[in-house]
Formats: structure tokens, C-alpha cells, sequence
């Protein structure tokens, strides 16, 4: 069997995890990999550009069927990417962290890891509330890389900031950031000397762009709605950074005053 390359994204919540994780795994499979995507998000809504649907959720699926066949809780979507959402309690109900772990410890009592030569698994991970469901992924040891999705936005960088903390203190390797731009002055810059700051690297860049808005309207990937884009290709060249990519953090997250007075510098 051969390496599996388990990757969890993060990013606050709003930021492109979710269309990053979902036009990652199109390049992927464009790319002749084997891959699976698991939304371990609440909202769902992961695998909906995939599939061309919203997919019942692993949750929801066992509360009417306490013993699901694999076909009840896992689709194939684009390019032959197994897609999978654990779903998660109503807002203001329960804990999010909750519904990850009983996919995933249903996921495994079904077999899927053990019986599918992945060659990719990416797990999308709600960064925002720092719970059990952020854990789980480092905890579980079903991740061994982490990506944090963010722009050069206050808000993006000082939740990636708070995530690099929750990763560090589980002893997880990031292993760099994506990031999705928003059309800020010195974005680039900005987020280049953040990852630099906390000890690890920008991995890959993508354009603010209509094109992806419009894709995910049609609930499509601008990789399959689009091949020949260059929205499309930079997904590609973020995918071949990431299966190529062996770098090993050093992670030194910024308190809080440090973070103001980093953030400054690039205030004219």
C-alpha cells in the first residue's frame, strides 16, 4: 500500500477552506490520484462543488440507520473523488466536535481506510471554535500535514494565528499557508511575512476571482467548469506544492500584542 497523503485544512470561517479543499482534490484527481474528502464541517457544504449536491451527512444518516452501508454515507464525486460529510449538530445545539468523531470512528469500523489505497485524504476542518472538532484530525492521528487557508485580511491572519497555536500545542506540523487572496493592499507581502514570523511558509497563492464564484453557483469546481482557466491552473500548481512539499514547521505562534504590532507594519 502506498503513502497516503493526509492533509487537514484550516482558515476562520468565510475564508475558501472549503473551495480550496474541493478544487484541490479536482487537481488531484486530474493528476491520476486516488482521493477522499472528508467535510468536518457542520455546514456540510465541503463536497457540494464536487458532487453537484449537498450529501446527507454522516450524523444525520445514522440517527434513521444505526448500521449504514459504506454506499449510504460515501459519493463519488468529480474526477472519481470519494466524498464524505460528517455533519454536526443545529447552531446553538451541542458540540461540533461530536459529529467528526463519530464519522470517523464509523469511517474506520467500515473500512474505508483500510480497504482504499488513497492516495490522498484532506480533511476540512472548521477553524473558528477551537473544540473537539478541531482536534480531532491531530489528535486521532488522521492528519499528518496541516494547511491554513487565510488572506491578508486582520481578521484571516489573526485566526490563522490562533490556529497555528491549537496545532502547535497538538503537536502538529504546519505544514503552510494558502493564500486566498481578497485584493488587499501588500496582500502577498503580508502573508508571506506572517508565515515567516510564526515559522513556516506561504505554499501557494490564488487570485480573487469571479470565475470561482460563479463555478460554485452551478455547484461545480472552477477545475471541472473551467480546465482551461487560469483560476483553474494555479489550483493545479497549489496541488503539485502540496504533494511535493516535505517541509516541517517550527511553529512560534504570536501573542496577542505581538500579532497588533506585526499587523501594523503594513498599515500606511
Amino acid at each position: 500500500m502506498s503513502k497516503t497523503k493526509k492533509i487537514a485544512i484550516y482558515g476562520k470561517g468565510g475564508i475558501g477552506k472549503s473551495t480550496t479543499v474541493a478544487n484541490l482534490a479536482a487537481s488531484f484527481a486530474n493528476k491520476g490520484k486516488n482521493v477522499m474528502v472528508i467535510g468536518c464541517d457542520p455546514k456540510a457544504d465541503t463536497t457540494r462543488t464536487l458532487c453537484g449536491k449537498r450529501l446527507p451527512t454522516i450524523l444525520k444518516t445514522i440517527k434513521e440507520n444505526k448500521n449504514p452501508d459504506i454506499s449510504d454515507i460515501i459519493f463519488e464525486g468529480y474526477g472519481g473523488v470519494l466524498s464524505t460529510e460528517s455533519g454536526g449538530p443545529e447552531p446553538g445545539v451541542g458540540c461540533a466536535g461530536r459529529g467528526v468523531i463519530v464519522a470517523m470512528k464509523l469511517l474506520e469500523k467500515l473500512g474505508v481506510f483500510s480497504e482504499n489505497d488513497f492516495d490522498v485524504i484532506i480533511y476540512d476542518v472548521l477553524g473558528d471554535v477551537v473544540c473537539g472538532g478541531f482536534a480531532v484530525p491531530l489528535k486521532e492521528d488522521y492528519a499528518d500535514e496541516v494547511y491554513i487557508v487565510s488572506s491578508g485580511e486582520y481578521m484571516s491572519l489573526y485566526a490563522a494565528n490562533n490556529i497555528s497555536k491549537g496545532i502547535k500545542k497538538l503537536k502538529g506540523n504546519l505544514s503552510g499557508i494558502v493564500c486566498n487572496c481578497k485584493g488587499i493592499k501588500n496582500e502577498n507581502e503580508i502573508v508571506d511575512s506572517f508565515a515567516q514570523k510564526i515559522g513556516t511558509k506561504v505554499i501557494g497563492v490564488i487570485s480573487r476571482s469571479e470565475l470561482i464564484q460563479s463555478s460554485e453557483l452551478e455547484a461545480k469546481t472552477v477545475v471541472e467548469k473551467y480546465p482551461d482557466s487560469t483560476e483553474s491552473k494555479n489550483y493545479s500548481i497549489l496541488a503539485d506544492s502540496i504533494w511535493n512539499n516535505n517541509f516541517v514547521s517550527s511553529l512560534n505562534p504570536l501573542d496577542d500584542d505581538e500579532f497588533e504590532d506585526f499587523f501594523k507594519k503594513f498599515i500606511s
